[in-house]
């Protein structure tokens, strides 16, 4: 029923201003409006729609994630923009906080300002 329909990526921010401010100018996705529900950006062709809410409820695990390809440099970009990477004790994690998996897929977590999980991931 839903195959050929687009995703749309919903997140919610209770600090609307410091999302919207996050996502455009430290993540650097493109702002496309402010409907006065949600912030809306281009997610590499997909709507990103960052939704005001009461609270935010963070998940234990990564509601969001962009492949990319350098991740070292990415994770050096975010970091030089005030991004702190996500530690965890169970994970070898490089000096980045950049862990390798078997397959050789290499992950970083951080958190936007409503503690919402996100990562980057670049794959063998």
């Amino acid at each position: 029923m839903l195959t050929g329909a687009q995703a749309i990526v919903m997140l919610g921010t209770a600090r609307g201003e410091a999302g919207k401010a996050f996502y455009a100018d430290t993540l650097g996705l493109k702002f496309i409006k402010d409907d006065g529900f949600a912030f809306h950006f281009d997610l590499g062709g997909r709507l990103l729609r960052l939704s005001r809410v009461p609270a935010v409820v963070p998940a234990a695990y990564a509601v969001l994630g962009f492949e990319v390809k350098g991740i070292e440099k990415i994770v050096d970009a975010l970091i030089a923009k005030g991004v702190q990477m996500e530690r965890y004790g169970f994970l070898q994690q490089d000096a980045r906080g950049v862990w390798t998996a078997p397959d050789g897929a290499k992950v970083a977590w951080f958190r936007d300002p409503d503690l919402n999980l996100l990562s980057v991931v670049e794959t063998p």
